[in-house]
């Protein structure tokens, strides 16, 4: 089996063979699920951070005796996995206030199955000098929170460390994006999500080394054959079938504006000394979710300027049905994009259901030949 073939499969596994490695040293894991929680403090501490998925879990009856079913589907899927039982290796989650759906998911699991460490971090909805300020604050308190609990000090030089192994990690992921936009691409955005997937769930000095062995065999290969060159950006997007079955009808996807892909780490490089406020304003100034309802400008840039630099075709802006944020922003993007003359398909589906696909490929094939009749 190739490198690659193996970080896919690896992928794919939520309790894998390095958290298991890591579990029985008798390391500590923690989950989070949103950009805005800076592995960094948990690392500094000698904690595994995890970021939680669901891998397009289609099975939610546990999950929606708690929320209901006009919830977001992504959110009950990952509250089905920790109600079931799959997420019993995390020794605690951090909550943040992405939306109130995985409030809802974060709070119901820890209400249902409690776990030790559960810690609420409250990120500002706005980027001004008082939310820095505020943010700053929930950071330490966050700091604090983590040393009680696990009897740890978080040391200036720990921080540094932890700092270190996540630039080095944002670099390789930078890579496999720049491996994408190159004119041949070698490198699909199926494999460069389980790339970002990879990177969330084990060790940095482990993915660094395993990241760099497949990085190798992808430079190696031929150029991947496709019909268009597709952006895919929107809501939570942890499924590497769904990648798969766009990519499938030739719609290569050579950049994405995800929060599982380049919003977790295409950030602005920040010059001041406090390392807490480093991580508040790569947060506040980098993050480009929809619950910043003030920075629509911001999200519509960084698209316009990955077509430009991906030479994209078309971009596909992909929502999980009941996602409020991304429901009305996709909706604000396909606009701006028709007016430029950017072909653009707002795509609305359930988390995880395989009962959908046959509608995707119908709508996302029309799009391909739309696409392919303005190239001729």
């Amino acid at each position: 089996m190739s490198v690659i073939q193996r970080l896919k499969e690896y992928s794919k596994v939520i309790f894998n063979e390095s958290v298991k490695e890591w579990k029985d040293s008798g390391g500590n894991v923690v989950g989070y699920s949103c950009v805005t929680t800076p592995p960094e403090i948990l690392l500094a501490a000698d904690i595994l951070p995890y970021r939680i998925r669901a891998l397009g879990n289609p099975n939610t009856e546990m999950a929606d005796a708690c929320l209901a079913r006009f919830n977001c589907s992504f959110a009950r899927s990952c509250l089905q996995l920790g109600l079931d039982g799959t997420y019993d290796f995390l020794d605690g989650i951090v909550e943040t206030n992405g939306c109130d759906h995985l409030r809802g998911m974060f709070e119901n699991w820890q209400y249902n199955r409690p776990l030790k460490f559960f810690h609420y971090l409250k990120v500002p909805h706005q980027t001004n000098d008082d939310a820095l300020k505020y943010y700053i604050g929930e950071l330490l308190l966050y700091k604090q929170a983590v040393e009680a609990h696990f009897e740890v000090e978080i040391t200036e030089d720990r921080l540094e460390r932890a700092f270190e192994m996540e630039e080095k990690v944002s670099a390789v992921l930078r890579e496999t994006y720049e491996i994408r936009r190159d004119e041949n691409p070698r490198i699909s955005g199926e494999e460069a999500l389980c790339f970002y997937l990879l990177s969330t769930a084990m060790h940095p000095q482990k993915f660094l080394l395993f990241a760099g062995e497949a990085l190798e065999e992808v430079k190696s290969r031929a150029p991947l054959e496709y019909r268009a060159r597709i952006m895919l950006c929107g809501a939570a997007t942890d499924e590497i079938d769904l990648l798969s079955e766009i990519e499938g009808l030739g719609g290569l996807i050579v950049s994405d504006a995800l929060c599982f892909g380049s919003r977790a780490f295409f950030t602005t490089p920040v010059r001041v000394d406090d390392r807490i406020e480093i991580l508040a304003r790569r947060v506040l100034d980098g993050i480009l979710c929809p619950r910043m309802y003030e920075e629509f400008p911001k999200r519509l840039n960084f698209i316009l300027d990955e077509v430009e630099s991906a030479k994209v075709d078309g971009v596909i802006l992909v929502c999980n049905k009941f996602c409020d944020l991304h429901g009305v922003d996709n909706v604000q993007i396909r606009l701006s994009l028709e007016e430029r003359g950017i072909p653009a398909l707002q795509l609305e589906k359930d988390y995880g259901s395989g009962a959908d696909v046959g509608r995707i490929r119908t709508r996302v094939q029309a799009f391909l030949e739309r696409i392919e009749s303005r190239i001729r």
